[in-house]
């Protein structure tokens, strides 16, 4: 997850508070004759890109959208093992829920698919490998209902370390308290997780790792001291005035805020008498959170970063298409046909990310003195890891199962753009070390770009839904 108090989108209500700390706490009542204002200003080109917003929502609903809501299903992205137990390494985690739908049901041992209850990995092996699993003895450690090929494939992953490459706290998969978790029957929406908890989960992560200093001030933050009509300028200057990276990552945090709100305002708790409840868009909560008139025109900002997000997620899927077209990979559930029409479906997704033609160019980031360019991608590295360690601090059992998949989603994606090399050169028939996901990765890469991708397809939810109100 991933933003502050400034309000953009957050973790499924964390902005609730500090939205309403900024704003007075009032639903908005704006007049209907300036709703489009909502999206008036969501047009044309984005910022530090040459691609423009109506050809993403074109694409997006017509070429993935579509695709991505059908590979979510699949046994192999609807499962998700996790640690929902680590402690918060910052401060004594003090959150609650306001309902009883922010808890997570882990997964029954009988409800995981027989190949995944001890493989988390993505099976890639050749034939001589192969060979030499079947003459090797038994390993005891693991689960006798897998295949010698995953075995294999559990060895490599075991040798293979590559944390300097990560962008995030992984959680450890074979540790006890990991567990398995239905996204489908556990989707993000609203817990009504607000208050001094969820409002600190953002601060620390605006104040302390967006490469801001505490002299700068965040549009619509409680603390800004009053500037006159200051309207959050002097932040956007200060922003605008720094080098490409550091603007990225900013917009990056605030592009995953903004979908995290979407979310909310577009699965939110309508009713709910004798236990039935209703979920669906508030119109109201989405105008309160992102209309210019109520935001000081931060509303339109947030979203053009969400698109921005997604433009740079979208360039990672293009770019590791080719490790998931060996014919080595296996997406591997232990259901021969399932994991086929799997692969089938990501690769469909992937294909139509390569098609894409307007793509972020990353090679314009970390393009410097080469000295300089490694201390400040990995300083880049550093901070996103460390916003992956808050997530642990989030209150809200939901809230944080999706707030950590949404970070390792993008830290995965970076991840990607910044193992170039090391992607070309894979090699065909057998595993390599210098590239490598893991299941756990490419869960959260596919699952975090489905998010992004619904957040845009529920802002043209909400674009009718404002038309017809007028």
């Amino acid at each position: 997850m991933l933003g502050a108090m400034r309000s953009g989108a957050t973790l499924v209500s964390v902005l609730l508070f500090l939205d309403r700390a900024a704003g007075g706490g009032a639903w908005f009542k704006g007049k209907p004759a300036d709703i489009e204002d909502c999206f008036c200003h969501l047009t044309g080109v984005l910022d530090d890109c040459f691609c423009d917003i109506e050809s993403i929502d074109d694409f997006n609903s017509y070429k993935i959208y579509p695709k991505l809501k059908k590979l979510q299903e699949r046994d192999y992205f609807r499962y998700y093992k996790v640690n929902m137990k680590r402690p918060c390494p910052f401060w004594l985690n003090d959150g609650h829920c306001s309902i009883n739908d922010c808890h997570v049901e882990p997964c029954s041992e009988s409800d995981i698919p027989i190949g995944m209850k001890a493989a988390n990995y993505n099976k890639e092996v050749n034939a001589e490998e192969l060979q030499d699993c079947e003459e090797a003895n038994k390993l005891g450690a693991v689960n006798s209902t897998l295949s010698n090929q995953t075995k294999e494939a559990f060895i490599d992953w075991a040798r293979y370390d590559d944390a300097q490459d990560h962008f995030c706290e992984l959680d450890d998969e074979l540790s006890p308290d990991a567990e398995y978790v239905d996204l489908l029957l556990n989707p993000e929406r609203y817990t009504g997780y607000r208050g001094w908890s969820a409002w600190r989960v953002w601060n620390s992560i605006y104040e302390e790792n967006c490469f801001k200093p505490r002299s700068v001030y965040r549009p619509l933050n409680p603390l800004t001291p009053a500037r006159g009509d200051d309207d959050g300028e002097s932040f956007y200057n200060w922003l605008e005035g720094l080098c490409l990276e550091k603007r990225v990552f900013y917009r990056l945090i605030s592009g995953l805020h903004a979908s995290i709100n979407l979310h909310l305002c577009a699965k939110y708790l309508l009713d709910d008498v004798w236990g039935r409840t209703k979920w669906g868009p508030n119109v109201e909560e989405f105008r309160f959170r992102f209309h210019p008139a109520e935001t000081k025109g931060e509303g339109p900002r947030r979203l053009k970063n969400l698109y921005f997000l997604y433009l740079i997620q979208l360039r990672a899927l293009s770019k590791v298409a080719v490790y998931f077209e060996r014919s080595i990979v296996d997406l591997y559930t232990g259901n021969t046909t399932e994991d086929a029409i799997t692969k089938k479906q990501l690769l469909e997704v992937l294909n139509e990310t390569k098609l894409f033609p307007m793509h972020f160019d990353e090679k314009s980031m970390f393009a410097g003195d080469k000295k300089e360019a490694k201390t400040l991608k990995e300083e880049f590295r550093l901070h996103f890891k460390n916003i992956s360690r808050i997530m642990d601090c989030v209150g809200c059992d939901k809230c944080r199962l999706w707030g950590k998949l949404q970070t390792q989603g993008l830290g995965t994606a970076l991840k990607i753009l910044f193992s170039e090399r090391e992607i070309k050169n894979l090699p065909e028939h057998s595993t390599s070390a210098g590239f490598q996901l893991t299941r756990q990765e490419v869960v959260a890469l596919l699952n975090a770009f489905n998010r992004l991708s619904t957040s845009i397809h529920e802002l043209q939810i909400f674009k009718m839904l404002l038309k017809d109100k007028r």
